[in-house]
């Protein structure tokens, strides 16, 4: 098993003056402790499960540039971009362009969107679910297609564009992976087996249900399950000295007989790099040998 690690939370000790700097030390420990996956959130304002709106929050594709440029190997992502917050072509443009500066590390992590409060607080359209379940299919066949040979038109449900030119073409062949996020089991699971590489579901009482949910939908689609890659979010608390890591490395065993091949999560105590230090040397190698 693999594991990822999610930053959500900027708010640290030294403040907006060194985050920068602290980000980077903590980007660089990351790498090069071995974790698979190097993500963040995508959003504009604080969610209510980290801290209050008002709290530091950067936004999500410059500051994986800039991780981009602190790290070697670790694939790059959101977890998860809302569909709402940008057109698909300025979307596939930023992913093209990260992939293409990080080496062929980008991930698109994409879902429907749920934060109203933070879309009414800056003036984004919040449509209704239909609606941005409609957004997200019109973008999933746009990034396909603009990462595809050829630059002809797209027509989907709410784009109409004339000319998908994408120049540089992402490093990354056939196209950077594609993470689609939620456990919604009429169109978000239907939507993985029909155009994503990734699942990104909560590791809840039901996630056996999800991915056999998800398992039916390949079998509908014509999709091999297995080369979806299923990936769950999970904190990865191990405690300030350790003491919950066996706790820890038992709850990936269990979701790595679910088939699970990647837990991705917030850890708690950044940007302390010495519980970084400690997954290198002890949780990433467990986790690998599962």
């Amino acid at each position: 098993m693999k594991l990822g690690l999610q930053i959500p939370n900027f708010t640290w000790a030294g403040g907006p003056a060194t985050l920068g700097a602290d980000l980077a030390r903590v980007a660089r420990s990351a790498d090069e402790a071995g974790f698979e996956y190097l993500a963040v959130m995508d959003h504009f304002f604080q969610i209510s499960q980290v801290g209050p709106a008002d709290t530091d929050m950067l936004e999500a594709y410059t500051t994986l540039g800039f991780l981009a440029a602190h790290t070697e190997r670790a694939k790059l992502l959101t977890v998860i971009t809302g569909v709402i917050y940008r057109h698909p072509g300025v979307l596939a443009k930023a992913i093209t362009t990260l992939d293409v500066l990080s080496g062929g590390r980008a991930i698109l992590g994409i879902g429907a969107g749920w934060n109203e409060e933070e879309s009414k607080g800056l003036g984004i359209p919040f449509p209704s679910t239909a609606e941005r379940f409609e957004l997200l299919e019109d973008a999933l066949q746009y990034v396909k297609q603009m990462w595809a040979d050829g630059d002809g038109p797209f027509k989907g449900k709410h784009v109409d564009a004339e000319r998908l030119l994408n120049v540089p073409q992402a490093l990354t062949r056939p196209h950077p992976p594609i993470m689609v996020g939620g456990g919604g089991e009429k169109k978000t699971l239907r939507f993985v087996a029909k155009y994503a590489d990734a699942c990104n579901l909560f590791n809840s009482p039901d996630l056996e249900h999800k991915l056999d949910v998800l398992k039916q939908h390949c079998e509908n689609e014509g999709r091999d399950y297995a080369e979806i890659t299923k990936t769950v979010y999970h904190v990865l608390d191990i405690g300030e000295k350790g003491e919950k890591s066996a706790q820890l490395i038992d709850e990936l065993g269990r979701l790595r007989g679910l088939g699970i091949d990647v837990a991705l999560g917030a850890m708690p105590g950044l940007p302390d790099t010495e519980l970084l230090e400690r997954f290198g040397s002890e949780i990433i190698p467990a986790a690998e040998a599962l």
